[in-house]
């Protein structure tokens, strides 16, 4: 059989293409006249060149057999962009013909360097280019995309069958180093859906990945999520040849001063549109690279032989138990919150789950994984896009403390969140987001693009949530801080109107609304004022305090200031800055609390239950007890109770605090918010007064009578509440978690005038109150009231305790205190 006929169709020597000045002609008029574009244009050049090598190889071979000319790399996928290499493999099979190799070589290399085309080139035969594949994965990833453009067809299949096998047989080994390549890769580049001046093929989310992805499908072992991908691939490819031709060289990196003519050249109105576009792929491609290595990961570690267990739980407090059956097949499912369980290393959705009824669901699951520090599995993020309601608006309390939650959960939020974006949930719950997504930032002191920077600073607010008493005002500020930079004209300003809207969306009081707004307002009125601003000059505070006017709104505003620094870049916040920042933040404290001191606040008159239920436990002797369900606020027709009041009342003894709150949870009652006092309705002594908010962790709240029953048990001794919390907790599996800030236990001074006031602040847990009650308990102080909060997944607690005396606690002794309580907390 002669060259001619072993050609592929269209590969005809006689082609004009066939002819090095024939081939120049034609290839200068596809690229400039022709009028195909993208892919088109690219698959026209592939086989534009396939045609004059073709010819070069016939007219050089004259008969010679056991050879073939093989397209590898991205000439072998028919991806040629116009300054492309070609990389291109002469393959023999290593008989005596093969000394004529050699020149048969040359006399087909020499014409591409004529054109002044690069050229990646080898000469080998088959078991040598196996043997370099296995010793390089570059050359192994090259060959997998290997195909036939002249000679001998045979020698290419079997190359083909050959390299895919290998690559298949050695999956378990050469994965890893093709994930380990990437990192390395993203850790040079940088990640392409951030930058300004991205490298399209070696950034991570760049064409690089999608040949590794292309790879790892090839191994069999895992395949990526396919929507929107070849979009996104086709995105990157027409912006690298766009950039090819109005350079005129081989280049990757969309430089500042190529982008308004790459813009241009591909109808694109602006280069920040043009930014917005490969940054959208970009992170289509990043995403799809991680869900893929996370694929890879749990089969090679299934093959290794680790085995996999499943959990089972029963019960309810001492009776819990957990039950690890090794099973062929099985899976380990332990529950992370109502709907959501882990599985194999991510969070998934439990098989009782119903997101068509749950609305909140996505952001349960997504505060979960965050808190868990798991990723969410991608096909429970497609199912969850496809099956929630929207949320009603205004937001139900829970969905809002999810979101906090979710925030609250620092850098291992960064993920889930983009999880969340690539099935669009995040623009389906906050509209505006839409407007600063992959909005690119040219300022030079900026990593990110706007919306990752608004998700960076919540990532650095959370870690200074123990420095507020409003840590979910902070991390929400944080994510909207900068979000008036999708609007024409000052970003400040056009964000507090946006902030007014979406915050009272997601349900705040309008006090939070306008707090919200203020610091969204002012987020650079701190740093702007302590870098141009004589600090020594009484206007200079003034102008601080006459915007914050008390120090709550202060606090907010210092640890916003920072986080929005820490989240911009290294250039952005120095020790100098900081120092100045907080040195006017201190003055500004100092005025406000000696313009205004610090007033006791207010407590709220006891309302018409407790005190009807104190009246009765005065009478009686013993506890009465109160459970009223309640439902969320925003109002649909049919909603279900989502927590219960709870109101307790008893004479006053030790230990009711903690032992209440240790059988709530036992219970896995969350506590949203609880309330203290001491109340003497007839003259006899007092009462304790305990009313609680509190909701299922999952499933239903237990009955009314069932809660009593085990309170009044706790309560006469009939039950070790601290014995049955240590061993569920240790019945419990261990899982990573995130690392939340350490618990803060202060004290208020001046908080009151007949107590002293412990703050405490901590990263919320089951069972944190009973260990609060116990420790304080230990120190001997007296709880006369208490107020608690729960703000996403931060307890900030208030409690006002005195000596035996009933006299507020001595400075000192004050301090032993909170140090003791928040030792036992750490």
């Amino acid at each position: 059989m002669t060259d001619r006929q072993q050609a592929t169709p269209g590969q005809d020597s006689s082609d004009p293409a066939s002819e090095p000045s024939g081939y120049a002609a034609q290839r200068l008029h596809l690229l400039r006249e022709d009028g195909r574009v993208g892919a088109a244009r690219r698959t026209a050049l592939s086989e534009l060149t396939d045609r004059w090598l073709s010819g070069l190889f016939s007219t050089a071979a004259d008969g010679l057999g056991g050879v073939a000319l093989v397209a590898v790399g991205g000439y072998g996928r028919g991806e040629l962009s116009p300054r492309s290499d070609l990389d291109l493999l002469l393959l023999h099979d290593g008989g005596a013909r093969g000394r004529a190799v050699p020149a048969l070589a040359e006399q087909i290399w020499y014409p591409v360097w004529d054109n002044g085309i690069a050229l990646d080139h080898s000469v080998r035969d088959l078991p040598t280019a196996r043997r370099m594949a296995a010793e390089d994965l570059k050359v192994q990833l090259g060959l997998l995309d290997a195909r036939h453009i002249a000679g001998d067809p045979g020698l290419t299949t079997g190359l083909r069958s050959a390299i895919l096998a290998d690559w298949r047989a050695d999956a378990v080994k050469r994965l890893p180093e093709l994930h380990e390549m990437g990192r390395d890769r993203a850790e040079r580049h940088g990640e392409l859906g951030f930058l300004l001046e991205p490298d399209l093929k070696e950034a991570r989310g760049g064409l690089r990945d999608l040949t590794a992805l292309d790879a790892v499908a090839a191994s069999w072992i895992a395949d990526a999520p396919r929507t929107g991908l070849a979009e996104a691939a086709a995105k990157l490819r027409d912006v690298r040849d766009t950039l090819h031709l109005v350079t005129g060289r081989a280049t990757d990196r969309l430089s500042l001063q190529e982008q308004d003519q790459v813009a241009l050249e591909l109808g694109v109105l602006d280069a920040d549109i043009l930014l917005r576009q490969v940054y959208e792929a970009a992170r289509t491609v990043a995403y799809a690279s991680d869900v893929t290595w996370r694929e890879v990961d749990r089969v090679l570690r299934a093959r290794s032989g680790g085995r996999v267990r499943r959990t089972v739980r029963f019960g309810f407090g001492s009776s819990t138990a957990t039950r690890n059956v090794a099973a062929r097949g099985g899976v380990e499912r332990s529950p992370l919150a109502e709907g959501v369980v882990e599985q194999d290393g991510e969070a998934v959705l439990a098989h009782a789950a119903r997101p068509a009824a749950d609305p909140v669901l996505p952001l349960r699951a997504a505060a979960a994984a965050a808190q868990a520090d798991l990723p969410l599995a991608p096909a429970t993020v497609r199912r969850l896009a496809a099956e929630t309601r929207p949320l009603p608006v205004p937001w139900p309390d829970e969905a809002r403390d999810q979101l906090v939650t979710l925030l609250g959960a620092g850098e291992s939020a960064v993920a889930v969140w983009e999880a969340l974006e690539a099935e669009g949930l995040i623009a389906r719950m906050l509209p505006d987001w839409d407007r600063v997504r992959c909005r690119p930032q040219r300022n030079a002191v900026h990593r990110w693009t706007v919306d990752r920077h608004l998700v960076e600073t919540a990532v650095r607010a959370a870690a200074m949530t123990r420095r507020v008493a409003r840590p979910d005002l902070l991390l929400v500020a944080a994510l909207l801080h900068d979000i008036g930079k999708g609007w024409p004209g000052d970003h400040s300003e056009a964000g507090e109107v946006i902030t007014r809207d979406v915050a009272a969306r997601l349900g705040f009081p309008k006090p939070d609304v306008e707090v919200l707004a203020l610091l969204v307002r002012h987020h650079l009125l701190l740093v702007e004022t302590a870098t141009r601003r004589d600090l020594d000059d009484p206007a200079t505070v003034a102008a601080i305090t006459s915007v914050v006017g008390g120090t709550g709104v202060l606090e907010l505003l210092h640890a916003l200031t920072e986080a929005d620094a820490l989240a911009t870049g290294p250039a952005a916040w120095s020790s100098w800055r900081a120092a100045l920042v907080a040195d006017l933040a201190e003055r500004a404290a100092a005025a406000l609390d000696g313009a205004h001191g610090t007033p006791e606040a207010a407590t709220p008159e006891p309302s018409a239950e407790e005190e009807r239920l104190a009246v009765e436990a005065a009478r009686t002797g013993g506890p009465v007890l109160s459970v009223h369900a309640e439902a969320e606020r925003p109002a649909e027709p049919g909603a279900e109770p989502m927590g219960v009041t709870l109101t307790l009342a008893l004479p006053d003894r030790p230990g009711v605090l903690p032992t209440v709150a240790g059988v709530l949870a036992l219970h896995r009652l969350t506590v949203r918010a609880a309330a203290i006092r001491e109340l003497d309705p007839i003259g006899a002594g007092p009462v304790l007064a305990l009313t609680w908010q509190v909701a299922a962790e999952f499933g239903e709240v237990p009955e009314a009578a069932r809660l009593r029953a085990d309170i009044r048990r706790a309560l006469d001794g009939g039950m070790d509440v601290t014995r049955r919390l240590a061993e569920r907790d240790a019945a419990a599996p261990r899982r990573r978690g995130i690392a939340a800030p350490p618990p803060r236990v202060t004290v208020a001074p001046g908080g009151s005038a007949s107590a002293t006031v412990l703050e405490v602040r901590a990263h919320d847990a089951p069972g944190l109150l009973h260990r609060i009650g116990r420790a304080l308990e230990d120190t001997g102080v007296r709880v006369r009231t208490a107020r608690i909060s729960t703000l996403g997944a931060d307890a900030v607690d208030a409690f006002y305790v005195t000596g035996p005396d009933e006299l507020p606690l001595s400075p000192l002794r004050a301090a032993e205190v909170a140090r003791a309580v928040e030792l036992a907390l750490s």
